[in-house]
């Protein structure tokens, strides 16, 4: 297998049926194809008329020598016939209309006019030594003209629209049929190959490009319109040679395939055995024309019958331009060369064993493909795989290939069971839509339950429950577990089997054997509340922050004195509880708070003191009791000065703890004159207690009460600094007296200022305002009468005679309106006279 060679852009087949029979007892010297039918020219001058299997629909007898050149009209109406005894004919295959003539010397070719069924262009050429035209003109005549002499015999004609092309033995003409000039001159290239025996090929590629093959040399010229500035006396079109190359080989036919060319080449080669130089298969060859070489797409020699006699002469390509269909015309056989389609290219990857690319290939290509198949070829793929014991690769692509298919499912799943692979196909099996019979799952769980339990257990997990038998599964796993029975991975999924099947009781025995993380999903998920009631203190032992917490959140389904009474012989479990217990709420447990006091000093110190402040149900003579009796003195003393005996408590501290700062902090906390004085009467004669209380006293008591009972001559540390520091503490006192003070005053002074610039405003009296006695606008309507008006702060206005006398002695007016809703007096602001 060569994995480099390259895919065919060509595939072949031997044109059959009714050319077989003719080539029997005869042999082919030409052919023209049109996209009807196959036109196939003998030596023994017959010419067929073929459909495109092969099959002869219409046979004429044209002479008894070799038929040179068949020409049919684009419409395939009309036929031209020349032959080797000088006989020309071009007749309706439809219509009597039919042109004899017979030549003093051997035709070569014929080419009618394209559009001859046309009346106008009734019109073909001859070619022998001569080019010659022939027109029918008055009277349904034919008349002759010569177009080219002199040049040797004429070897070929195309004609294409208004352009005809011809070889002969010195070069290649095109003659423009509208202006009837000749506008080009190709010369051949090598003149020692003999025009008969390597004749010129031409082939028009569109009606303005022309393809010329003659010996090993390929040119393509393309016809263009010349510049009016530059015609003068010279044709209105040139040539242009726009690619020129040459072959390995001979060519002996031409023709396009989009932008690049087919061409049919002669071979000659030596002989290993003999070394004498002998005729090889032919060659059909792809290329790329490139400005001055070409490209090589593809190359194949074709197996033609009796290519060993064949010159290159004998050779002719033919093609059909609507089916990109190529014929290889030789004596002995016709090859017909086709462009592969997306089925060959499927073949080609199924026999170079790329079935990757060829399912890839027949998927994008679903709807065009015909031959082949997508599930075929993706069963092909995997029976490759698995013969290359890529069992995992195949299982893999059996997702995409079987799709939904159940029956080919369990087939590949037998397959693999037989070679031992079953393992391969685990994780690939469908589990949703499709579901495949329950035996195909258990095959699966068997083969690893008997090699690979973990693999068993991953099953377990990913598989529904109702994909196979449980019970069957469940003894398979018991079965096992008699010859392991500590075996955790069978336990745990011996477990889960159990939870499948709704038999929670029995999983949560394993899980809490196991001590396994999943058990309180377990009870939470499937309410296994009264299946935990005897099991608290194993779940406690598991991790008694998740117990403690499930059996908080389930109060009403276990509730708390079943729980404590479950933990009693386990008091550090049991304080645990009723710890988180108390933390939640401080009421629910108040009936435990009398044991939590002697668990606390037991298990939880450091949070005994928080306890005993938060908790308003713990019995304090109980409490401290077991503090004295532990000697725990902070405790101790919080529950002295709670149960109100404060002395005792700052006694305790000063006893004790000898931490000064602390009693001085809990009389702050008590603010109580009579333990300063006790805390004084206890300090006076130990100094660092003296330097301790100089250093905190001075906010709470008068330092001068301590410094009175210093006994004279007692050294106490650093007492320079503590009574700097009273000073100071003193010193800053009244200056932050005096700056409140100063503040104050500030602030006064500013109010008043601004009460006196707000009673200085003046107020808008217009004419919409009334008196609030006589309710008259304020204002007179005639504004020359004198009037005089009063008005309040609270915008309250009377006219002066309207408003009451005052009964006061003092000349102080009260708006009467305010003063009777007792909103306080408003004093005038304004007496307005004019």
């Amino acid at each position: 297998e060569d994995e480099s060679e390259e895919e065919p852009k060509l595939k072949y087949e031997r044109l059959s049926n009714g050319v077989t029979e003719i080539l029997q007892k005869d042999a082919a010297s030409c052919m023209t194809v049109h996209e009807k039918f196959l036109a196939l020219g003998t030596h023994y001058g017959k010419v067929y008329l073929l459909d495109v299997q092969g099959n002869i629909t219409q046979k004429f007898d044209v002479s008894p020598v070799k038929i040179n050149q068949i020409s049919l009209d684009e419409s395939g109406e009309h036929m031209g016939v020349c032959s080797e005894d000088g006989k020309v004919q071009v007749f309706g295959l439809y219509s009597a209309e039919e042109f004899h003539e017979t030549f003093d010397c051997p035709i070569k070719i014929v080419a009618v006019h394209p559009h001859f069924v046309r009346s106008h262009f009734k019109q073909f050429v001859t070619g022998g030594k001569k080019l010659l035209l022939y027109e029918r003109g008055w009277m349904n005549r034919w008349k002759p003209s010569v177009l080219h002499e002199g040049e040797g015999n004429i070897r070929n004609v195309k004609w294409r629209g208004h352009l005809i092309a011809w070889a002969n033995n010195m070069g290649v003409k095109i003659l423009d049929m509208i202006s009837k000039q000749r506008i080009t001159n190709v010369p051949r290239d090598d003149i020692s190959l003999r025009p008969d025996m390597y004749p010129c090929n031409l082939c028009w590629k569109d009606n303005l490009t022309l393809i010329i093959g003659w010996g090993n040399s390929v040119k393509i010229c393309s016809v263009k319109e010349r510049h009016a500035s530059e015609m003068r006396d010279l044709p209105s079109r040139y040539v242009e040679i726009v690619f020129q190359f040459d072959t390995e080989f001979y060519v002996s036919g031409l023709a396009p395939i989009c932008d690049q060319l087919v061409i049919l080449s002669y071979v000659k080669e030596i002989s290993e055995k003999t070394e004498v130089e002998c005729r090889a298969r032919p060659r059909l060859d792809i290329v790329q024309p490139l400005p001055e070489s070409c490209e090589e797409i593809s190359s194949d020699a074709l197996t033609v019958r009796g290519f060993q006699e064949n010159e290159c002469r004998d050779y002719h390509l033919e093609y059909s331009e609507g089916e990109s269909l190529f014929y290889i015309i030789s004596p002995r056989d016709v090859v017909v060369a086709k462009e592969r389609d997306q089925d060959d290219h499927i073949d080609w990857l199924l026999e170079k064993k790329k079935y990757e690319e060829a399912l890839m290939a027949a998927e994008i290509s679903q709807k065009t493909i015909k031959k082949h198949k997508i599930l075929d070829i993706g069963l092909a793929y995997i029976n490759h795989l698995v013969e290359k014991g890529e069992y995992d690769l195949a299982a893999r692509k059996c997702q995409k290939i079987l799709g939904k298919n159940t029956e080919l499912w369990e087939f590949e799943v037998y397959k693999l069971k037989e070679i031992g692979q079953l393992k391969a196909i685990s994780r690939y099996l469908p589990r949703r839509d499709p579901v495949l019979k329950p035996l195909i799952y258990e095959m699966v769980l068997h083969e690893f339950l008997e090699s690979d339990y973990e693999g068993f257990a991953t099953l377990i997990k990913e598989w529904p429950g109702d994909l196979y038998n449980n019970a069957i599964i469940v003894q398979a796993v018991v079965d096992h577990l008699k010859k392991d029975p500590q075996n955790r991975t069978l336990l745990q999924t011996l477990a889960e089997l159990y939870t499948y099947d709704q038999r929670y009781g029995r999983a949560l025995e394993i899980y809490l054997t196991l001590r396994h993380k999943d058990v309180f999903q377990l009870i939470h998920k499937h309410n296994l509340f009264s299946s935990i009631r005897d099991k608290i203190v194993l779940l406690m032992d598991f991790d008694s922050e998740k117990a403690v917490d499930m059996l908080l959140d389930n109060e009403d389904k276990i509730s708390i004195d079943r729980v404590v009474e479950e933990l009693e012989n386990r008091p550090e479990l049991q304080h645990v509880y009723l710890h988180k217990l108390f933390k939640r709420d401080h009421h629910k447990g108040q009936r435990y708070h009398e044991k939590q006091i002697s668990l606390y000093a037991e298990y939880d110190r450091p949070n005994l003191l928080p306890f005993l402040r938060d908790s308003t149900h713990c019995p304090l003579e109980k409490a401290l009791e077991i503090c004295q009796q532990r000697n725990f003195v902070e405790e101790t003393v919080y529950l002295l000065s709670r149960m109100g005996n404060s002395r005792s408590a700052l006694k305790m501290i000063m006893e004790e703890l000898q931490d000064v700062d602390k009693a001085i902090e809990f009389a702050k906390e008590q603010d109580d004159g009579e333990l300063w004085e006790d805390l004084i009467l206890y300090s006076i004669d130990k100094p660092p207690f003296i330097t301790g209380l100089l250093n905190n006293i001075g906010t709470h008591v008068d330092p001068i009460l301590l410094i009175h009972r210093i006994k004279e001559g007692m050294e106490i540390p650093n007492l320079r600094d503590s009574l700097v520091k009273i000073l100071q503490d003193y010193n800053l006192q009244i200056l932050l007296r005096e700056g409140c003070k100063k503040i104050l005053v500030a602030d006064s002074l500013s109010l008043l200022k601004k009460m006196h610039r707000t009673q200085m405003k003046g107020v808008l009296v217009d004419e919409e305002n009334i008196c609030e006695s006589c309710l008259s606008p304020i204002l007179p309507s005639d504004a020359s009468k004198s009037f005089s008006v009063v008005v309040f702060h609270c915008r309250h206005m009377f006219h002066r005679e309207c408003l009451p006398v005052s009964n006061t002695v003092s000349s102080v007016q009260f708006c009467n309106i305010c003063s009777a809703k007792h909103q306080g007096p408003g004093s005038a602001v304004l007496d307005m006279k004019k």
